[in-house]
């Protein structure tokens, strides 16, 4: 019989990370603030009077260093765990992610590995300045070398995050900040499914929408109400967005002919627009409208008060729905 705890998505990556750390000695844990304080958000709360000051460790303010040290000790067999404290504040190490740590498996041939996961809070919702509220998802799911994850509920937080350190691979693990604190059941013994594998979590027949992390929650809302109008809206988490599970939205596109991608970072350039020019590649008969995309617009993050115009909601998405289905 499985074991179910009710806990929020911080409380289920902290508890992933130390069933993590229990398991393997070579995990280790790094960051800004993230052992005595347990982290900007607490998610690592607690970690360090389990595990002591050699398994998790305070570091610098420098995201090139953390990321340089995760490769270092990657290359001695470790399995690092870096956090980035904000989504705005990953750049400074942006060429040690897409230039060193996703290319040297490739570049030795696989002699090296490198299981190195870096935690990212990201997205907006929490009323923060610039550079506390980014969606930078897209830089990494672009570069070859990288697995770019999000778990949307406390559950899939458990587990993924688990499966990322697992992997030799390196992985971005994007954490819906606005969403920490969000409460659901956490299976303690069995894994829901693989680590890229979509999941279909409402049955429609009329309208697919794919999304993601942070909007993953609204697209529910959207799908509910719509449901009140006699629509029919089938919803997807992708869960990862490097590699994408084309096959799961395809197979739902095929059954309702209609889709609606949506993601708080902007569409432009986005995992949004891959979806929906792979989509369009590989069901293009079983459109019945043009792929939609919802997301925030195009332009720099805005100030906290603006916020909540410029993330897309369940009107948004309700408004795309209307657009697909008038075709």
């Amino acid at each position: 019989m499985s074991n179910f705890v009710d806990m929020p998505i911080a409380r289920a990556i902290n508890a992933g990370l130390r069933k993590a750390m229990a398991e393997d000695p070579k995990v280790l844990l790094f960051g800004e603030d993230i052992a005595e304080l347990g982290g900007v958000f607490r998610v690592t709360e607690g970690i360090l009077n389990e595990f002591g000051p050699k398994r998790i460790m305070n570091s610098p303010i420098a995201e090139s260093g953390i990321i340089g040290t995760a490769i270092g000790l990657a290359m001695r067999g470790y399995r690092p765990v870096c956090e980035i404290q904000f989504d705005g504040f990953i750049f400074p190490a942006f060429d040690q992610i897409t230039t060193q740590l996703a290319k040297l498996t490739n570049r030795s041939e696989g002699f090296l590995q490198m299981p190195v996961v870096i935690r990212v809070p990201y997205g907006g919702g929490i009323g923060a300045v610039e550079h506390h509220s980014e969606s930078p998802e897209a830089y990494f799911a672009h570069t070859a070398g990288l697995r770019v994850i999000s778990p949307s509920n406390p559950n899939d937080a458990y587990w993924m995050i688990q499966q990322a350190i697992a992997s030799n691979d390196p992985v971005m693990f994007f954490e819906p900040k606005r969403r920490y604190w969000q409460k659901g059941p956490v299976n303690l013994d069995v894994p829901p499914m693989p680590m890229h594998s979509a999941r279909v979590l409402r049955e429609g027949n009329q309208v697919t929408i794919a999304t993601y992390g942070p909007m993953v929650n609204v697209a529910l809302q959207a799908a509910e109400v719509a449901a009140g109008e006699g629509v029919s809206l089938e919803v997807i988490d992708l869960r990862s967005m490097s590699p994408i599970d084309f096959n799961t939205v395809i197979e739902s596109v095929k059954k309702t002919g209609r889709l609606v991608v949506a993601s708080e970072a902007s569409s432009f350039v986005s995992v949004a627009s891959e979806v929906a020019a792979r989509v369009g590649e590989q069901a293009f008969y079983h459109l019945e409208a043009p792929v939609l995309r919802v997301g925030g617009f195009d332009v720099p993050y805005p100030p906290a008060k603006l916020e909540e115009i410029f993330l897309p909601d369940a009107d948004r998405i309700l408004e795309a729905v209307d657009r697909v289905l008038a075709y």
